[in-house]
């Protein structure tokens, strides 16, 4: 995200907007968090701008009298980057871009530079470059072919250093040959998930950077990037967990959500995230340290029912209890949800209470079963074994007779494989 013909990182302007809805502190409270992501895409904040409005101006989103008083502060402190906190239409950024004779981004052409940056598997990549040009067609301008050739920098990693110098003819070819791409790559996932279809699946879900990766590492040594930035984990890891050959069920990591994040970035990223639209049980991944946590969770919330997973039963994991200084947290979320955990995946702490929870919603409860196997059949027994707990084989003439211990789930995942 930093050229590296640069001698100093990219600095930026951030821009927000309060009005009735939105109040001047939320605004605020927003711009930090977007103040996170930019630096974490390699810039510097220089300044923060917010104005009170209760009509976004359509030529310049917040008025050109303001458009005029922020050109003449980057020019002031030489900034090279404004950074608004909504999206912008194209025709606001071009005539920001014309007036302040600077680089114009919204917080989603910051989140998508990220994307950029951290994807590292085939499918992550073609979303990402998918969404990338999807949110570059309508804004080209003769600005960002200047910005990308002399600058570099934020919103120009990947596809944007490239493509905005070709026509719109091409970058909508390139957009259609992206799509069917991921139609390939979605029907051979959907093979995959259909040969793991004889064990649960738990999907990790949560507000960016809440400790989700951590936690995935803790489970199964997946070796998933954990860095104390925004979206450091992009690509979605599925992992088997084995506490005894009877309980065992799959666990996924996915993207994090965060505030604002547009909807046309969730259908983009439907592919990644389809593991969690299609477990048995989410684990609800929440930084109880984070003053905004009950926000982050209302985020998450709302972003599910996009997904219409909403519904789906689940498990309230609050984490990062060793940087909290009083309880005071941890008594007010145990009343409000029932189904809580408090850990620590960092320092493995009350890990045996969280893993407790999820064997319980499984109904991992052992049953004593007994099956016939006829001649046909013995090579069924092998499933059998992988699944439950065998307390006796018997062979007879007409083939073998298995008494076992397993739960309810597995029981009828043995009978369906001899069916």
């Amino acid at each position: 995200m930093i050229d590296l013909n640069n001698k100093k990182n990219e600095t930026a302007m951030l821009v927000g907007v309060s009005n009735r809805h939105n109040p001047p502190e939320e605004v605020m409270l927003s711009l930090d968090e977007l103040e996170k992501l930019v630096s974490t895409a390699g810039g510097e904040i220089v300044e923060k701008i917010t104005q009170h409005r209760e009509r976004i101006d359509s030529a310049f989103f917040i008025g050109k009298g303001k458009a005029e008083e922020i050109t003449e502060i980057c020019s002031e402190k030489d900034i090279d980057l404004i950074v608004f906190d909504d999206d912008l239409s194209p025709v606001q950024v071009r005539n920001l871009e014309n007036l302040t004779s600077k680089k114009i981004l919204d917080r989603s052409g910051v989140i998508l530079d990220i994307f950029a940056s951290h994807a590292r598997t085939t499918e992550s990549r073609t979303q990402v470059e998918l969404a990338q040009l999807e949110y570059l067609l309508p804004r080209l301008t003769r600005r960002w072919t200047h910005f990308s050739k002399q600058l570099g920098g934020i919103g120009t990693k990947g596809p944007g250093e490239t493509q905005i110098e070709t026509d719109r003819r091409m970058i909508s070819k390139k957009i259609s040959s992206l799509k069917e791409k991921l139609e390939v790559i979605k029907k051979q996932k959907e093979t995959q998930r259909k040969q793991r279809a004889n064990l649960p699946r738990l999907a990790l879900v949560g507000y960016t950077n809440a400790g989700k990766s951590t936690l995935m590492n803790l489970l199964t040594n997946a070796g998933v990037l954990t860095e104390n930035k925004l979206f450091s984990t992009l690509d979605t890891t599925v992992r088997k967990v084995s506490l005894s050959p009877s309980r065992e069920f799959l666990i996924s990591d996915t993207v994090g959500f965060i505030k604002k994040l547009p909807h046309h970035l969730i259908v983009s990223f439907l592919s990644t995230l389809s593991e969690a639209v299609e477990s048995d049980i989410l684990l609800h991944v929440v930084d109880i340290s984070d003053l905004r946590a009950e926000d982050n969770i209302k985020v998450v919330n709302e972003t599910l029912k996009e997904l219409n997973s909403d519904t789906k039963p689940s498990v309230m994991i609050f984490n990062k209890i060793d940087l909290l200084k009083d309880r005071e947290s941890i008594d007010y979320y145990r009343h409000k949800y029932k189904n809580s955990v408090f850990i620590s995946a960092a320092r493995s702490i009350n890990i045996n209470s969280f893993l407790e929870e999820v064997l319980g919603m499984l109904n991992f409860e052992l049953k004593e079963y007994t099956l016939h196997l006829d001649i046909s059949r013995q090579k069924y027994l092998s499933n059998i074994y992988n699944l439950a707990e065998v307390l006796d084989v018997a062979y007879d003439e007409t083939g073998v007779v298995v008494k076992f211990r397993a739960s309810e789930l597995n029981y009828k995942n043995i009978i369906n494989f001899q069916q």
